[in-house]
């Protein structure tokens, strides 16, 4: 497989640089996110020990046992947080069509603490601002994970800015569309395969994600992500937790009038020979503006001859939709697994 079409960017010049720095830095992005939708990143200044803690509370809490880990599955079947069972989700079928479900078990949280107001607290607000349910071992696998949500909110705010910049826009252009955000995040467990999965079931099945950008931490084990470009080709994504990998988001595709986009991406099954053994974790940040922020196309995604491809639509009601078209009732994971 092929790597050379995911290109690594420094992002460095943003944080050091002049204006000009800046707006390099933005129309590279701008570049890979209108050819094949996924770049990573170096430069990023996240600090690795927020990484690292991450990384090991997380393995730590995978294997435990399942009775033990199955006590932090939510008791209202599809709120995003909490467990999700292994075979719990069949990322497939966001494509439309029937697929089996994901060789991967995750735990979904988002931010653990907001202001005392009706944006946050109010019927809509409830759907999104969603108490999370914390594992009792490890015992710091909280403030890992707080820790890391809080770091990827602020490379994701400096992202957006770099968006604007690839975009032609005002540096500042999303800020007040993202200052409220409903992202949340997934610890994605791929554990080890004793025995060969049916033929076409693998760790998770070709979709594409819901939101702007996605941020993802990997490691480098076999079986790993790997995207497809717009002539049907698959290409090796190289994920290491030092250089994150982000790609482009349904939403993001459809707020750029498909100037930019969003393209099918896959975890594949690690090698037969190996598979007994083979045991990963990736580390999603899946970016969602403000709820209430309206999705039309962008003024410099439109012209004449390219008029708006899509109606305006709220960043929540899009969500809702794309979450609905994933999910396996826990009863039904259960019996599958």
């Amino acid at each position: 497989m092929d790597r050379a079409r995911v290109p690594l960017i420094d992002i460095e010049p943003y944080f050091s640089g002049d204006a000009a720095a800046r707006r390099r830095v933005g129309k590279a992005i701008g570049a890979a996110c209108a050819d094949i939708g996924f770049f990573s990143i170096a430069g990023h200044r996240v600090d690795p020990a927020i990484v690292g803690e991450l990384r090991r509370t997380s393995h730590e809490y995978f294997a435990l046992p399942d009775a033990e880990k199955r006590k932090c599955v939510h008791p209202v079947t599809g709120t995003p947080r909490g467990l999700r069972v292994y075979e719990g989700e069949a990322l497939g079928r966001a494509a439309g069509r029937e697929a089996p479900p994901d060789l991967k078990e995750f735990y979904h949280f988002g931010r653990d603490s907001w202001p005392d107001e009706p944006y946050y607290t109010g019927e809509e607000g409830k759907r999104y601002f969603i108490p999370n349910i914390w594992p009792e071992r490890p015992a710091d696998f909280r403030d890992a994970a707080g820790a890391y949500y809080a770091a990827m909110e602020e490379l994701v705010r400096h992202l957006m800015r770099l968006a604007a910049l690839a975009l032609d826009l005002d540096e500042d252009w999303f800020e007040d569309k993202i200052d409220r955000h409903v992202t949340a995040m997934r610890i994605n467990h791929y554990p080890p395969q004793p025995v060969a999965p049916p033929a076409g079931q693998i760790r998770a099945g070709a979709h594409t994600d819901f939101g702007t950008f996605t941020i993802l931490m990997g490691e480098d084990e076999p079986g790993g992500l790997q995207v497809q470009d717009r002539d049907g080709r698959w290409y090796d994504v190289e994920t290491r937790p030092e250089a994150f990998v982000v790609n482009v988001g349904d939403l993001f595709r459809r707020w750029t009038n498909d100037v930019w986009t969003s393209n099918f991406h896959r975890v594949v099954n690690p090698p037969a020979e190996i598979g007994p053994s083979a045991r990963r974790i990736s580390i999603g940040f899946f970016h969602q503006p403000n709820y209430d922020a309206e999705i039309a196309c962008l003024p410099t995604c439109t012209d004449p001859a390219r008029p708006p491809l899509y109606r305006t639509v709220t960043s929540g009601a899009f969500r809702d939709i794309r979450y609905d078209e994933t999910d396996i009732p826990d009863t039904q994971a259960a019996a599958i697994s």
